[in-house]
């Protein structure tokens, strides 16, 4: 950060407030209108956090990196604005002897490099504020913010009332707020991911504005794929299911639902498979035949980084570099991602954050588990669409990041995805068990009156 930041982020502040305040009605009801500026508050917060966590904790990081890459385009287009729009449009691995001296300096100019493709987006925002880190940053949580408060409005349709629990789960959460927010790619994923859903929701759900549901849903699901798309073939599984369970609920005769359910459940996973291998085709992180190998050696590079460090390590088993093997390992991946670290497992004051989340997910979770009774808990979700959905995807993501990644510090950035959906369901599940405790109650009270009578 430079002198810059703390002269021109107060002015923009107050532009990104009014932007707000202006919006606001459009986006809001009486019921949703107070969790909107404290929740874009926290977001700016957790983005500014996020550079001065990296710059005098952690003494660099990818944030910086990135600021650095978008620098020198800024640096480009000072010189020669045609020389930045090259940087700018070039995908990465683009030989030109004029841009030569500049992206010789960057060593994320590679070809289908995410890291690049944030740069560029970090130096278009720079455009529009002097390339000042903090403000790019605020842009960055506008950005995300958008997306998260698309997930706020579409839970808030599918579970009405339950506007404070469904607030905390999706604003409140340290890590969610802090991690999600800054300048990186997890910022714009989680961005993404909101709108996704909310696009499935009003499309394949509501079936309103239809056109207008499509371009949201391909605009984010195509910037999902871009970034980071494992995020979206954990995605697409669960959500081609919640559209048929959602939709199958509508047909009234029984015989015709039962005969369809196989059928649509056949179309959704073929659907799902021939996304995941389409996809990832050629990709050499995620290609489905690789993915296997492509995750036994991320997670032996970090945990054995984490160990010459001294990190947050730790170790689920051997990967034997096949997806069996992935699938052995992917209950205690599912633990680890949604559970820990443990307080004892904690080494540093981000890491206790962390571990107090997992923590409060654990004691939530079990709560719910040991009041209802554990089939019954199951009956809940199996019977409820969006519960179904986000327990679903939570369970795929969570042992998709839990098998590859073997470090603490890392897995708490990558699991954020999950957390809205999780955190979410476990508050409608809670709030579903609630009422049907009572009308349990008021039945049995019906009955005994009845009786006496």
């Amino acid at each position: 950060m430079e002198f810059k930041d703390l002269f021109l982020t107060p002015v923009y502040l107050l532009i990104l407030y009014g932007i707000a305040f202006a919006v606001r009605p459009s986006v809001t009801n009486i019921y949703t209108k107070k969790y909107f500026i404290p929740a874009l508050s926290l977001k700016f917060i957790g983005a500014i956090a996020v550079g001065v966590i990296y710059q005098f904790y952690y003494h660099g990081g990818d944030t910086y990196n990135y600021f650095y890459h978008s620098s020198v385009i800024s640096e480009a287009f000072s010189d020669d604005f045609n020389l930045g729009w090259k940087l700018i449009f070039n995908a990465g691995g683009v030989q030109d002897p004029q841009i030569a001296p500049y992206y010789s300096r960057m060593y994320w100019y590679q070809e289908g490099s995410q890291e690049y493709l944030i740069a560029r987006i970090s130096a278009v925002l720079g455009l529009l504020n002097f390339n000042t880190y903090s403000i790019t940053a605020l842009m960055f949580a506008s950005i995300s913010f958008s997306g998260v408060w698309a997930f706020y409005i579409t839970f808030v349709k599918l579970r009405p009332g339950m506007y404070k629990q469904l607030a905390i789960a999706l604003f409140f959460v340290p890590s969610l707020f802090f991690w999600g927010s800054g300048l990186g790619k997890d910022s714009l994923c989680i961005g993404a991911l909101g709108w996704l859903f909310y696009a499935f929701y009003k499309g394949a759900i509501q079936r309103r504005n239809l056109l207008q549901s499509t371009i949201i849903g391909l605009t984010a699901a195509y910037a999902i794929f871009l970034i980071k798309v494992y995020i979206l073939l954990c995605f697409l599984p669960a959500a081609l299911l919640w559209v048929f369970n959602e939709n199958s609920s509508r047909i009234k005769n029984s015989v015709v639902r039962w005969v369809s359910k196989p059928l649509f459940l056949g179309v959704g996973g073929a659907l799902a498979f021939f996304a995941a291998t389409t996809l990832t085709k050629g990709d050499e992180h995620y290609d489905v035949d690789k993915i296997g190998e492509r995750s036994k050696i991320t997670a032996d590079y970090i945990y054995s980084v984490s160990v010459k460090q001294e990190g947050s390590a730790y170790h689920l088993g051997e990967l034997d570099g096949t997806i069996g093997g992935m699938v052995k390992l992917a209950p205690l991946a599912i633990i680890t991602s949604l559970y820990r670290p443990f307080l004892w497992e904690a080494k540093n004051p981000v890491m206790l954050l962390s571990a107090l989340e997992a923590t409060y997910f654990l004691i939530f979770t079990l709560r719910i588990f040991f009041r209802v009774g554990f089939f019954k808990t199951l009956r809940f979700i199996t019977t409820t669409p969006v519960l179904t959905l986000s327990f679903l995807f939570s369970l795929i993501f969570a042992a998709s990041v839990g098998v590859s990644t073997s470090n603490f510090g890392t897995l708490v950035r990558y699991k954020i995805p999950l957390i809205p959906f999780y955190l979410s369901a476990l508050y409608i599940l809670d709030d579903i068990t609630k009422e049907s405790a009572k009308e349990a109650k008021k039945a049995r009270a019906t009955q005994r009156a009845l009786q006496a009578a």
